[in-house]
């Protein structure tokens, strides 16, 4: 699982972050943690993709400070089941985020991770747009409430995390492409000269990662 999105997990009480995805997007509950995955996962490759330039992480690091404080993982489950509203609307504006993360690469993106987990492509593309602040809440809450340098926060996201575990359906297909990050890092490799992020985070900067998000 991804680095991040265990945290996220352990934080929510495990499952029932994405049972609750799940039941508010009308996703089987035995899709809806394999869909989790592989959404979350897509997004940290487009972002991955996207702070490999000067001015994409620039931008990046400029949003953070604007708009995902961290605040967003004060009440999660409100924010996905639409119960709270936040002050700042750029900060839950999930549409908007996909459209920087993933750019012209969305609906591949949103087809791929329905093909990936069976689920309808119309809930994949409404997953995406509901896990992208809490992405960008989550990184903005380890640079700005914990104070971690930029370049620390960067190289976390282009290393993207740990393998991804491949769902059953397409294994064959993605083994030998480095799991779910590998794949998608090759569908928004925007130079398409097969250079992606390193889908494997050492143990260190793993541990380092849970201790700056704690």
């Amino acid at each position: 699982m991804n680095v991040l999105l265990d945290l996220l997990q352990e934080q929510l009480g495990g499952e029932n972050f994405s049972k609750a995805i799940g039941n508010q997007l009308g996703i089987e509950e035995d899709k809806a943690g394999g869909a989790t995955e592989a959404a979350f996962s897509a997004i940290m490759a487009g972002l991955s993709n996207n702070v490999a330039d000067e001015s994409g992480a620039q931008g990046l690091l400029g949003a953070l400070d604007r708009d995902h404080d961290g605040s967003i993982l004060n009440d999660v489950m409100g924010f996905i089941s639409g119960s709270t509203q936040a002050a700042n609307p750029n900060m839950v504006n999930g549409a908007g985020i996909l459209n920087h993360v993933l750019g012209g690469n969305q609906s591949n993106v949103i087809e791929m991770i329905a093909k990936m987990t069976g689920i309808d492509s119309s809930k994949s593309g409404k997953l995406l747009v509901t896990l992208a602040p809490i992405v960008l809440g989550m990184l903005g809450k380890m640079k700005n409430t914990n104070n971690v340098q930029s370049k620390t926060l960067l190289d976390l996201i282009s290393q993207g995390g740990k393998p991804q575990p491949v769902p059953q359906q397409v294994e064959s297909q993605t083994q030998e492409q480095g799991g779910i990050m590998g794949v998608f890092g090759k569908l928004l490799d925007k130079n398409n000269d097969g250079s992606m992020m390193d889908d494997i985070m050492k143990s260190g900067a793993n541990m380092l990662l849970k201790n700056l998000f704690k």
